[in-house]
């Protein structure tokens, strides 16, 4: 699918909100940043309106009972029950942030109501208790809610706090159906005042109950999310929310800490300093993320010992055998005629991440040990420092952030030598082989899993695109809806890992 050549204003201002969020913040650094567009907005109100009308939809309101005096009759005792909310339409609805937080407005919406009638009374004229009874369906026509929520981070979560709601009924008919309903209609008509009243104080309850709801998920949100055995990512939330005109921002701490560790790794800092033009369609979400996120997962694997490889095998075997090595390294297989070989391959420190205006790419550090299988015995002979770098492009998978790397360049040098001296220059093209088809391969099988974008369990990122700029990834994407809201409510859940 095309697209259009003219850079969409509104993204444009959202990737400098968001650069502008992550330089000039305040308290704690956030590494993620995330960006709810005005699409986003209209679709979680959206979302929020529909599970809103799905937990009004058959609430039953309270009894109503009423006396009236009539003259002549005396005393009618008038009761409404089994009052119950049957169906609500909002036709409309808008969303709006300002600096307190977000209020929403469910407009001209219509609800239908069903009820059961009874009325009784007994005069001196008539001894016996005279009553009726029957149905009712009540039109509410014209109805207007409004809720206003404030936010704040506490301890690392989002807390909603509601400013002020309300509840108002335009228009609102009763007709009675059963019994002589039309020669009491006039009695119903009086309890008008008091069906609005409850009509309005349910809605408004419900309200306020579903904020508390939704606060209670929000608090309830895991800090952390487990990518593996080894690691997790950092999702607290740092600082307030960001409130502009059509958009709500967020900042996630973002680093990656070794699993059951509070350990943040704060030093990881880069400035943006330039903007970026994107031309896809609208998005709901924008995610910025710093290569302090990769750094930081560098950091934790390479302590956590999993950047050593021991190769004894490859997809063209002759490769760790010294025979292939006798013209490179004459020395060598004349001290070991035809032995096996392993190549002991450790990183000396964390590679270095870096993202340009292109891809993602990163400096490999690293000591090769050759070792040769004489006899029973592992000989180390040799060993060679190599410095390599790497680039590659990211892309979505599902809720995970995956990629894949190939081999740019590297450089050789020897650090010691039991073969004697042997110039490197000799032995570029077999380390070129050896890199691409075992060391890459293998990389790229860590990188291909991925790891959790900052996603609520739930929703599911749909068309997602790239764009990288000096020190950060962008995500723009839309996002669809694949679970229950209200069977989310009812218990805490976690990210999507």
């Amino acid at each position: 699918m095309g697209h259009s050549q003219k850079p969409l204003p509104h993204l444009i201002l959202v990737f400098l909100i968001i650069s502008t969020f992550a330089v000039q913040s305040g308290g704690e650094e956030g590494f993620i940043s995330i960006i709810i567009s005005e699409k986003g907005l209209d679709f979680v109100k959206d979302l929020l309106i529909n599970e809103a009308v799905r937990s009004l939809t058959t609430l039953q309101l309270p009894v109503i009972e009423r006396s009236i005096r009539i003259p002549l009759i005396g005393s009618v005792h008038v009761t409404l029950s089994n009052i119950t909310i049957s169906h609500i339409d909002v036709p409309s609805s808008t969303i709006k942030t300002g600096e307190e937080g977000v209020v929403m407005v469910a407009s001209n919406a219509t609800v239908n109501i069903s009820m059961d009638w009874r009325y009784s009374y007994a005069t001196w004229l008539i001894p016996i208790e005279v009553s009726d009874r029957g149905s009712a369906t009540i039109w509410v026509d014209g109805m207007e809610v409004g809720v206003s929520v404030g936010m704040e981070i506490q301890e690392g979560t989002l807390k909603l706090s509601v400013k002020e709601f309300g509840c108002y009924l335009e228009d609102i008919s009763i007709n009675l159906e059963g019994g002589a309903s039309w020669f009491y209609q006039g009695f119903v008509d009086a309890f008008e005042g008091q069906i609005r009243s409850s009509v309005e104080t349910a809605i408004t309850n419900k309200i306020s109950e579903g904020t508390m709801k939704l606060d209670s998920f929000l608090q309830n949100l895991p800090k952390e999310v487990q990518v593996d055995d080894v690691s997790a990512l950092n999702v607290t939330l740092v600082n307030d929310p960001l409130l502009g005109d059509s958009f709500i921002g967020f900042e996630v701490n973002g680093l990656f800490t070794a699993k059951d560790e509070a350990t943040y790794f704060r030093s990881f800092h880069t400035n943006f300093q330039s903007s970026i033009f994107y031309d896809g369609p609208s998005e709901m979400l924008a995610i910025s993320l710093d290569e302090a996120v990769f750094n930081s997962a560098s950091t934790i694997y390479f302590k956590a010992g999993l950047m050593h490889r021991v190769v004894d095998k490859v997809p063209d075997q002759s490769y760790l055998n010294t025979a292939r090595w006798r013209y490179i390294i004459p020395q060598l297989y004349k001290k070991y005629p035809n032995d096996d070989m392993k190549l002991n391959i450790s990183l000396s420190s964390p590679p270095i991440m870096r993202i340009t205006s292109h891809d993602i790419g990163a400096t490999i550090y690293s000591d090769m040990t050759v070792d040769v299988v004489h006899g029973y015995e592992t000989v180390s002979v040799a060993c060679i420092s190599i410095v390599a770098t790497a680039s590659g492009v990211l892309e979505v998978s599902g809720n995970n952030l995956a990629g894949q790397a190939e081999l740019d360049d590297f450089s050789l040098k020897l650090k010691w030598s039991n073969v004697g001296d042997f110039h490197m220059t000799l032995i570029q093209s077999v380390m070129r082989a050896l890199l691409k088809t075992v060391v890459m391969p293998f990389l790229n099988l860590h990188l291909k899993k991925g790891f959790p974008l900052p996603i609520i369990h739930g929703f599911t990122i749909q068309n997602a695109a790239i764009q990288y700029s000096y020190s950060k990834i962008m995500v723009y994407s839309n996002v669809e809806y694949t679970d229950s809201c209200h069977d989310h409510l009812k218990q805490p859940l976690a990210l999507q890992a």
